[in-house]
């Protein structure tokens, strides 16, 4: 059996686990630089509040103290979701990442009354121990465990636990309720196609024939009916698999057009990239940089250049990626334009234990190879152990343009040892009890 681990309300819970204030307030959190809206609470859905809004729209509500808004704090909410990984690796035999909020589990070995039992376990450990509420969806399959967490978040029958068996009457009651374009993998437009077909819930589509389905639209159209009746077709990727390349980018906080500025960001960009590009083991053989204007503002003169530098070798080595992408950016830079994104791609990536040089690759002796992974691995584990940043390749600049704006960002509580939480106790209270 599979199950899916769906944490509720993910961004807005984990605000909620450190300021218990704004339980049953409406809360929203912001993208990037304060835009929009990414994340509701229920509370804030109920005022009729859209996902994206932007958040100026708003900011009247949050002055009188209606709603409430937070920057995104993406620092905290990973840490948050692998801590809720954690419990999960230890409490079953497998764990399989969808999203930051969502993880698949293998549940076998079970007895149907010894499954529920487990499923009520994990719905009552990640509340206990991280304080995130979630809904546990359990059956045979990917698709149908996505329908079973959906009943337990919504359906009132099922207070955060739902194990579908597909060949029960429970199973057709529940599918027949629920709408085929909230289907795992079918968009709006097939939505729109199979409704024309008479096909609304996703009974419906299971009862479908998966031939003639499989002729109209796509393989995956086949699968998609085949899991419905309980038959496994989907394999989630990897979520450890090495990407193919690896990129890095950010919008700015404002714009700017200083070449320092442009350096600075790329700079925080090329490092983090090789970090990523250390993390799943690989190498990189060219790098990209680009840059953009605001392509919102056509009374501005635009530009929005990129260029490839190739390495002397493949590598994970800071400085060499960090050497080729301020070549990069010295070949693109134009002074007079607003610039108000930049970016780092690491291309051509290959495993670290399978590097074939080619002929034009310049040789590197295996003391000077050795010297460069000591000196990455050591920075790397500091950062690790002390905090993300501490060792890097140049000072970043306070108030520097590239910086995101996130004026009403929580903090980062479990990360960084100057946003630790802190208890003030009474001392007046203390000594009466002492006395």
């Amino acid at each position: 059996m599979i199950g899916l681990v769906d944490c509720n309300n993910f961004y807005v819970s984990c605000e909620r686990v450190f300021n218990p204030k704004i339980q049953r307030r409406p809360v929203g959190i912001m993208s990037n630089n304060d835009g929009c809206i990414i994340a509701r609470s229920e509370e804030l859905k109920a005022l009729g509040i859209e996902m994206g809004t932007a958040a100026h729209h708003v900011r009247h509500l949050v002055d009188r103290g209606e709603i409430v808004l937070y920057s995104s704090n993406y620092e905290l909410y990973g840490d948050m979701s692998q801590r809720v990984q954690g419990i999960l690796e230890r409490e079953t035999s497998g764990v399989e990442p969808y999203s930051i909020d969502e993880m698949f589990v293998r549940m076998d070995g079970f007895t149907p009354e010894g499954l529920q039992q487990h499923a009520k376990k994990l719905h009552w450990m990640i509340r206990r121990y991280t304080g995130i509420p979630v809904c546990v969806g359990v059956a045979p399959t990917h698709t149908l465990a996505k329908l079973a967490n959906r009943i337990a978040k919504k359906h009132p029958g099922y207070p955060g636990v739902c194990i579908m068996h597909p060949e029960s009457d429970e199973a057709r009651h529940l599918l027949q309720q629920i709408e085929v374009g909230d289907v795992w993998g079918v968009g709006r437009r097939l939505n729109e196609r199979l409704q024309v077909m008479g096909i609304k819930t996703a009974w419906d589509l299971r009862e479908a024939d998966a031939k003639r389905l499989r002729r109209k639209f796509s393989v995956n159209m086949e699968r998609t009916v085949l899991e419905l009746r309980g038959i496994s077709c989907l394999e989630m990727n990897d979520f450890n698999e090495p990407r193919k390349r690896i990129m890095t980018s950010r919008s700015f906080g404002r714009p700017t057009g200083q070449l320092y500025d442009l350096q600075g960001a790329v700079r925080q960009h090329a490092q983090r990239g090789a970090e990523k590009l250390r993390g799943q083991k690989s190498l990189a053989r060219a790098v990209l940089v680009f840059l953009r204007t605001n392509r919102f503002r056509p009374d501005l003169p635009q530009y929005a250049p990129n260029q490839v530098v190739e390495l002397d070798r493949p590598t994970q080595d800071t400085r060499d990626i960090l050497h080729a992408a301020n070549e990069a950016l010295a070949k693109i830079y134009r002074p007079k334009y607003a610039y108000t994104k930049a970016g780092v791609m690491l291309l051509d990536l290959t495993d670290q234990h399978r590097q074939q040089l080619s002929l034009m690759d310049t040789p590197q002796t295996e003391e000077e190879r050795q010297r460069s992974q000591q000196l990455m691995a050591t920075m790397d584990a500091l950062n690790k152990k002390m905090g993300k940043g501490t060792v890097r390749l140049g000072l970043p600049e306070k108030n520097a343009p590239w910086h995101l704006r996130c004026a009403s960002r929580s903090p980062r509580y479990t990360t960084n040892w100057d946003e630790l939480m802190r208890a003030y106790t009474d001392e007046g209270a203390i000594n009466k009890l002492n006395n």
